[in-house]
């Protein structure tokens, strides 16, 4: 009897609920931390790297407020301080210092899932690619703060009593009452002032233009040279500025930076001009990715493709390139299949020509150069595309629109003005 009375507080302060709350709450930290180490390293994440989803959106411009503070930083000091919260909204506690800790707790709760939900927009709606180690993260933010708010509604209008009063006041169907009502509203100011408080980072975050550049730097050995008369161009290969452009045709931001080479080239006036150098972020041509990716699987097949047709027409070129990067239908770009690809390429040039460039040991030539200027101007563990170089200088960028592209050019890559 003595050894059940002296487990009996011990139970009644952590009922299952606090241990699975502070589950949550630690997985979350962990992650968060984890995520912020990393950042500050300047390495990569396991499984974030080659241009994966999951580094697309940590090297993104929205994984840090004012292009300084990494999120992940933030929410790991307000998944600590949860944990500390946490610590003092047992029974034991004496009344002021509990309450004063569930108020706590429900504001950061609010924070949490407000910061939820608007992070995860982006990645679906602005990035367009889904980081897993940030859904986690979000999906834990989401269920803790459930967990919290849901049990704060029990003990606030208990007074702390025994939650079993709760449930009986249910029971007794007593559980619209005005009195309660007020309570429960009193509760949910709490996590509001912490959906106001995630409103406003994201204000700040769409109010504050980031850098149109995540990651770039500068190659300390001599790039392997290119013939830009013998390459695929956008431009002239005689403009007095050529910009080497390494891309994926399976990789949405290459796309997005595709269309905007024309439109930049008449900025200039025609005095720049961009090789075009596929390089398929997939190891079965590319030694420098770590794992393949589901959405880069093909890369290799789609770039040979695209290089026999400009081996078999030149002028047949611009087409098809322009074709991959199209859209098919509705408001989204999807990737080329291998067989529209194949199909679409006979039909601009010819069976037979198409087959004959196809077994032409220049494309594997060309490729191997683009995948060794590639590793030439991995810095950091930054190996994603597209990426562009200008001498020496590279750069990754993030693109909003012609003006971001042409500020890139000149300021980070030391690009004439026209």
């Amino acid at each position: 009897m003595a050894k059940y009375e002296a487990k009996k507080p011990l139970q009644g302060s952590w009922p299952w609920w606090r241990w699975i709350l502070t589950a949550l709450n630690i997985t979350a930290l962990f992650i968060s931390i984890i995520l912020s180490w990393h950042y500050l390293k300047g390495s990569s994440m396991v499984g974030c790297s080659g241009g994966s989803p999951c580094e697309q959106v940590l090297n993104s411009r929205w994984s840090t407020v004012a292009g300084i503070l990494p999120v992940s930083g933030l929410a790991a000091g307000v998944y600590f301080a949860i944990l500390v919260s946490s610590f003092f909204i047992g029974p034991a506690t004496e009344s002021p210092v509990r309450h004063l800790a569930w108020n706590a707790m429900l504001i950061l709760a609010g924070s949490v899932a407000g910061s939820a939900v608007w992070f995860s927009f982006i990645q679906e709606r602005i990035i367009g690619s889904l980081c897993l180690y940030c859904m986690t993260m979000h999906i834990t933010g989401l269920l803790l703060a459930a967990l919290v708010i849901w049990r704060a509604v029990l003990e606030f209008e208990n007074h702390g009593d025994n939650i079993a009063n709760a449930k009986s006041a249910i029971i007794r169907n007593d559980s619209f009452t005005p009195d309660r009502k007020n309570k429960i509203l009193h509760i949910l100011s709490r996590p509001f002032i912490g959906l106001v408080l995630a409103g406003i980072l994201a204000g700040f975050q769409i109010g504050y233009t980031p850098p149109a550049v995540y990651s770039n730097g500068e190659s300390r050995e001599n790039l392997t040279a290119v013939d830009y008369h013998d390459v695929p161009m956008v431009g002239s290969p005689d403009a007095p500025n050529i910009v080497i452009l390494l891309f994926d045709y399976k990789c949405p931001h290459c796309q997005q930076l595709h269309l905007m080479l024309n439109e930049v080239i008449r900025r200039f006036n025609g005095k720049i001009a961009f090789a075009l150098c596929p390089t398929p972020l997939n190891t079965r041509c590319n030694p420098y990715i770590p794992r393949d990716v589901d959405e880069f699987k093909n890369s290799c097949e789609l770039t040979k493709i695209a290089l026999a047709v400009w081996l078999a027409g030149r002028e047949a070129f611009s087409a098809f390139d322009n074709w991959m990067f199209t859209y098919e239908s509705g408001d989204s770009w999807h990737p080329r299949s291998l067989e529209a690809a194949r199909t679409k390429a006979v039909e601009l040039v010819g069976r037979a020509k198409f087959d004959s460039a196809w077994n032409d040991p220049w494309i594997g030539h060309y490729i191997q150069t683009c995948i060794r200027i590639y590793g030439q101007t991995i810095g950091n563990g930054n190996g994603g595309v597209p990426k562009l170089i200008f001498g020496s200088h590279w750069v990754i960028p993030e693109l909003n629109n012609a003006n971001d592209l042409v500020m890139i050019l000149q300021k980070n890559l030391g690009v004439p003005k026209p």
